[in-house]
Parts: structure tokens; C-alpha cells; sequence
């Protein structure tokens, strides 16, 4: 992934500033540009380029090489704060900068509704994305912080059986409102800005159900200008 990065600022800056491509990696070789091929510079530079990540291993190439992080959507504040914000720091001191060059992005779950009858469905909806997150031993480290690996054991013993259905049931309020925001659309903003103001630059909702673009028009506008 490092290089990935790498050779594609390569080929970037041979669109930006005309210079010969020839990028020689381990994994990736560029050293030919067509014409057709290259769109010419950017009127406002580079792009930055922002790396998707969980583990550790790949939290710390992002912070190593990219610009940016993705942090997944199952994850949690504690999580961010004392496991992912650590390895980036770590990251950022190999590649000699500083938190101030580096954006933390992170879709967080967000279960909401105008009245009681939405939202009871957007949660239900929302525990069952945390039961099949978490039945994925790649993210079992954010369960285990919490003292959950249980949990992930006996949802990943659900999956394997095929009981989807079965695993939404073992997310009880705790675990969902460790993971989600949950609350009213007026709500969501101030839950969002408590939790990881200081901790993310950027913050975007997933919402895997139904949802009036307006509600989620409003959550934007209060989050902007909060």
C-alpha cells in the first residue's frame, strides 16, 4: 500500500508538472505516459490522498504515506483515542509531520428518526450492521478493547452457520450505543460534536436504512455549524 501511494503521486505529478513518469517499485512499475492518457495539471494541485484502514499495520502506512486515514465505521470513540490515534501519531513521526498534515475521516453509525417508530427501525437496522461487522475476526480488536470478544465469537459462530437473522439480537443497547449515535435528528449533531470533537476532522453518517434526505440535510447544516 505504501507504494500504491507512492506511484500514484508519481503519476500525479508527471499530469502537474509534465515531468518524464518513471516510477520503478517493488510491486508497481510506471514509466509510460500517453498522451491520451494525461489529463494535464490540476488548477488546484495535487489531490490528497486518503487511506482506508482498521488494523494497525495499515493505520500507520496511512499515516506513514497518505494524507489522510478512512477509519471504518465499526469502530468506537475509545477505539479512535486509544488505539488508532497512537499508531497514526507513530506513523506521522517516521514521515516527520505533524497531526496538522494529516485528516481523520470516519463514517459513523447513526441511528435516527422523527418519531419513535422510525427510529426503533433505523436502530434495529443498525444492530444488524454491528452484528455482521462484528462477526468479522478482522475487527475483532475493537470488540476485544471493550471486553466483548465473546461476543464477536458467538456472532461469528452465528455467520457461520448462517443464522443472520439470529445475530442482530445479541446487540443490546451498550453495544449499540457504544458504536452508533442514536437519538432524535435534533440530537445527532451535539451527540457527534461530544464524542469526537478533537479526535476526527471529518465525519460523514451512515445510515444503511430509509431516511429523509432533509433529516440528514439538517444533521450536516447543525454539524457544520456547530
Amino acid at each position: 500500500m505504501r507504494e500504491y501511494v507512492a506511484a500514484l503521486r508519481a503519476i500525479w505529478t508527471s499530469w502537474q508538472d509534465g515531468t518524464r513518469l518513471d516510477f520503478r517499485g517493488d510491486f508497481y512499475t510506471h514509466t509510460l505516459m500517453p498522451p491520451l492518457f494525461n489529463p494535464g495539471p490540476c488548477p488546484f494541485g495535487l489531490p490528497r490522498i486518503l487511506v482506508a484502514g482498521t488494523g494497525d499495520l495499515m493505520v500507520q502506512v496511512a499515516a506513514e504515506a497518505g494524507d489522510g486515514l478512512v477509519i471504518h465505521p465499526f469502530t468506537t470513540e475509545r477505539y479512535i483515542r486509544d488505539v488508532i490515534l497512537p499508531t497514526v501519531e507513530r506513523g506521522l513521526m517516521t514521515s516527520a509531520r505533524d497531526r496538522n498534515d494529516f485528516e481523520l475521516s470516519c463514517q459513523v453509525l447513526v441511528a435516527t428518526g422523527t418519531n419513535g417508530e422510525e427510529l426503533e427501525r433505523a436502530k434495529a437496522e443498525i444492530r444488524k450492521e454491528i452484528a455482521f461487522f462484528g462477526s468479522t475476526p478482522s475487527w475483532r480488536s475493537v470488540l476485544e478493547l471493550h471486553g466483548w470478544a465473546e461476543l464477536g465469537t458467538s456472532l461469528n459462530g452465528l455467520a457461520k452457520e448462517g443464522r443472520w437473522a439470529d445475530m442482530a439480537g445479541l446487540i443490546d443497547d451498550e453495544v449499540l450505543e457504544t458504536f452508533a449515535v442514536v437519538g432524535e435528528p435534533n440530537t445527532i449533531a451535539s451527540i457527534l460534536s461530544r464524542r469526537f470533537d478533537g479526535l476526527l476532522d471529518r465525519v460523514s453518517l451512515y445510515t444503511p436504512y430509509e431516511v429523509e434526505k432533509g433529516v440528514t440535510q439538517s444533521i450536516a447544516l447543525a454539524i457544520r455549524n456547530g
